[in-house]
């Protein structure tokens, strides 16, 4: 009978453990494992032997480099097509000129081709020429014709180098056509390199097409510099035909998942090291200002590269031996949280289980086996007392009473002090990480390299913005000379809303009288003009007409020959300049006036704002001319805020834009930088969140799941101990706590059917 009562006890647990699994197990089980998991991963993210020798700060930045180099290339390819199609067209539809007469207006508008040429299509007889030689004998004018006959293309020349020629026609009436053609080096206009960085141009094929920085063997004077010349050579070539490779692939599938910035595909190459110095190099394909959107520019297929040798830092930020202190206290926490919760929460309950359902089934022999403490201990005491009432001893009413009916001391440490206990645990582990240790203070090593490319690249977009307001500042000169003093105004507005469709840097383009009359306009309204401009002409081909509003209005102009001080005005977009301020990796960057207001910006800002003290200080600075231009500068701050790179280039070069006295300045903290301490630092608070997110997530789910319900449930149980029959108690889940109180129901049931069995010979004696 022992045997078969035993089998029955194991089918029944067996049975239980099956339908329990959403009870109290999981919770425990769930935090078990999360805690394993953040032991490994604590070892291994912050027990390293040793960090990489070239930060990962760096080798972005040489990406973000490449990129800019890319996107100015693209824009100056694009503009360049755009601009020698929309001058043809602008002939086209005039007057017929002579084709010298045409090279010489584009000569002395735009300053941007090494050689340009006019040449009869059907005859194939040169018809003018400026500049150097254009290789016209590379260009099949029986193709013209063809799709994509027009299109831009790389042509090498006899010495080894590669041009690139745009074509555009010319067509009059009763004049055989003609072929304009532009050719223009593949280097790169505007782009910072700084003194030991090396950029270049790649086809598809990893051939460099162009390059820059790096000295041919016979430039250099000693048997050392002719080696490093060689070398560096090789490290470019072996860096481009990998470059070639990787910016073949899909910009979706060469990029990380979240990464962004940047259309196309873009990255970062290491090469070999010498002598403590190791090559890394960032790579970017020419891509459309969207993702998707192609270009001129990008039929061609080229890839930017860009070298540079880096110091390599053998030090370390840490070793092993933190990450696997932090481990190996981890488990040691964690394992004394849950065998807290083993001991105290989970093995009273499933007794408890085991017990209530032994009195179900009838064993009343043995007194029931009260937990020391807690609900369980308090459900245990009611069972013990319902137990004795089933043998036939009456309520008594009495609260906490043991076995022998003696009052029993009630502990106030219940289960969710328990967990509280085991909360307090996983904290003392997760809130150090996540408040104390490897704190990244104002002594970071901020990389050299990277406060170098942060005043190259602000150097960069200062000459861009500068070079693409000079561009629109041409355009206005082109569009001036050949309108003419015989166009008329419905002539004039066709050129205008031509000239602001093919270029979208422009809210306003109008042609202005003398007297102040606007005689066409494209666009939107024009602003109003100061005070004073009604009579005279304007001092500046370039100024910003409003010292207050929301926006500055920014507006270049050009006198139109022969109409008595006419001329056309275009207003830029505020949008198109602060578009060329866009780019990753550089933080805040701002456009400043000379007297330091701000113009305009990447991110948020406010016209006409002025700048914080130490930034406009440093705008001040840079603006110091040593020689014939300011140079860029930058500086890293150090104070109780953290660390700091700020950058400032004032515009240099020609044009009408340098009369605006303009600074590019720029400003990021370093902490969002892949620097080592960062980045130990962002691992170890990273660590102290996980560690309270998975204490929070399971120590909540078992007070919600479990504690909660026991707490009600050792009311009930005390209350249908003290004689309440008529409550019936409904389990809320199908766990432990739920089985507990199925079986007290079937206990308040029995007692029920024992009183009414109790008082039936009683109301047959009445």
């Amino acid at each position: 009978m022992a045997a078969s009562s035993s089998k029955r006890r194991h089918k029944v647990r067996r049975r239980a453990d099956m339908s329990l699994l959403g009870g109290i197990r999981p919770p425990i089980a769930v935090l078990s494992a999360l805690l394993l998991s953040l032991a490994g991963i604590t070892a291994l993210g912050l027990g390293k032997a040793s960090q990489d020798s070239v930060p990962q700060a760096v080798l972005t930045s040489q990406q973000h480099f490449a990129e800019d180099g890319a996107v100015t290339m693209r824009a100056s390819i694009d503009e360049s097509v755009t601009d020698l199609t929309r001058t043809a067209g602008l002939f086209s539809a005039g007057d017929p000129v002579s084709p010298d007469a045409v090279l010489d207006k584009i000569g002395s508008v735009y300053q941007k081709w090494t050689g340009t040429a006019v040449v009869e299509i059907k005859s194939g007889r040169m018809l003018a020429a400026r500049g150097e030689n254009v290789p016209v004998i590379a260009v099949d004018t029986g193709k013209l014709a063809q799709k994509d006959g027009l299109s831009p293309r790389i042509v090498r020349l006899q010495n080894g180098e590669s041009r690139l020629l745009a074509f555009a026609l010319l067509s009059w009436p009763d004049r055989p056509q003609q072929l304009l053609i532009a050719s223009n080096s593949l280097r790169f206009p505007g782009v910072s390199r700084g003194q030991f960085r090396s950029i270049a141009v790649v086809d598809t094929t990893g051939h460099i097409l162009s390059r820059d920085g790096v000295q041919e063997p016979e430039q250099v004077k000693t048997d050392k510099q002719r080696a490093d010349a060689k070398r560096a050579a090789k490290q470019l070539n072996a860096f481009a035909k990998t470059a070639a490779v990787k910016t073949g692939q899909h910009p979706l599938k060469a990029k990380e998942p979240g990464s962004g910035g940047f259309p196309g595909v873009s990255g970062s190459l290491r090469g070999n090291s010498v002598r403590g110095d190791r090559a890394v190099a960032g790579y970017a394909a020419l891509a459309g200002p969207q993702p998707g959107e192609g270009t001129v520019a990008t039929s061609l297929g080229l890839t930017v590269v860009a070298m540079v040798d880096v110091a390599e830092d053998p030090t370390r930020v840490a070793g092993p031996f933190f990450g696997l202190v932090a481990a190996a206290a981890l488990l040691l926490i964690g394992a004394l949280a849950v065998a807290l919760l083993l001991g105290t929460v989970q093995r009273p309950l499933l007794k408890l289980f085991l017990e209530s359902r032994r009195l179900t089934r009838g064993d009343l022999t043995r007194p029931v086996s009260v937990p020391r403490f807690g609900e369980t201990a308090r459900i245990g005491r009611a069972l013990e007392r319902l137990r004795r009432q089933l043998l036939g001893e009456p309520a008594d009413g009495r609260d906490g009473t043991d076995a022998a009916g003696r009052p029993a001391r009630r502990s106030r440490l219940g289960s969710r002090a328990l967990i509280v206990v085991s909360g307090v645990l996983l904290l003392a582990w997760s809130a150090p990480m996540l408040l104390l240790f490897n704190r990244a203070d104002s002594t970071v090593a901020v990389p050299e390299q990277v406060v170098s490319d942060q005043r190259e690249r602000t150097h960069t977009i200062s000459d861009r913005v500068r070079r693409a307001l000079n561009e629109g500042h041409a355009d206005l000169v082109s569009v001036a000379s050949l309108v003419g003093n015989r166009t008329s105004p419905d002539d004039m507005k066709k050129v205008l809303e031509r000239t602001r469709t093919e270029h979208q840097r422009y809210r306003s383009i109008y042609v202005r009288s003398a007297d102040g009359a606007i005689q066409a306009r494209a666009g939107e309204k024009p602003h109003a003009l100061p005070a004073g401009t009604r009579s005279k002409p304007f001092s500046q081909p370039i100024s910003v007409l409003n010292e207050s509003g929301k926006e500055p209005t920014v507006a270049g102009y050009a006198e139109i020959p022969g109409r008595n001080g006419a001329m056309v005005i275009g207003e830029f977009r505020i949008d198109f300049i602060n578009a060329l301020l866009k780019r990753p990796g550089l933080g805040q960057v701002r456009v400043v006036d000379d007297e330091h207001r701000v113009i305009g910006g990447n991110t948020g800002y406010l016209a006409f704002d002025s700048l914080p003290k130490r930034l406009d200080e440093l705008v001040s600075g840079t603006n110091q001319r040593v020689g014939m231009n300011a140079p860029a500068g930058a500086v890293v701050y150090r104070d109780g805020d953290g660390v700091q790179i700020s950058a400032a280039s004032p515009f240099a070069g020609g044009g009408a834009a340098k009369q605006l006295r303009w600074t590019v300045v720029s400003w990021q903290p370093a902490s969002g930088l892949a620097i080592p301490e960062y980045s130990l630092q962002n691992r170890t608070v990273l660590a102290g969140l996980l560690g309270i997110t998975a204490a929070v997530a399971c120590l909540g789910w078992l007070y919600i799941v479990v504690v909660r319900p026991l707490r009600e449930l050792a009311g009930q149980a005390e209350s249908l101990a003290d004689g309440d029959r008529r409550t019936v108690l409904f389990p809320h889940h199908h766990d432990e706590v739920g089985a507990v109180t199925r079986s007290l129901e079937i206990v308040r049931q029995q007692l029920q059917e024992q009183r009414r069995r109790d008082s039936a010979p009683l109301v047959g004696r009445n």
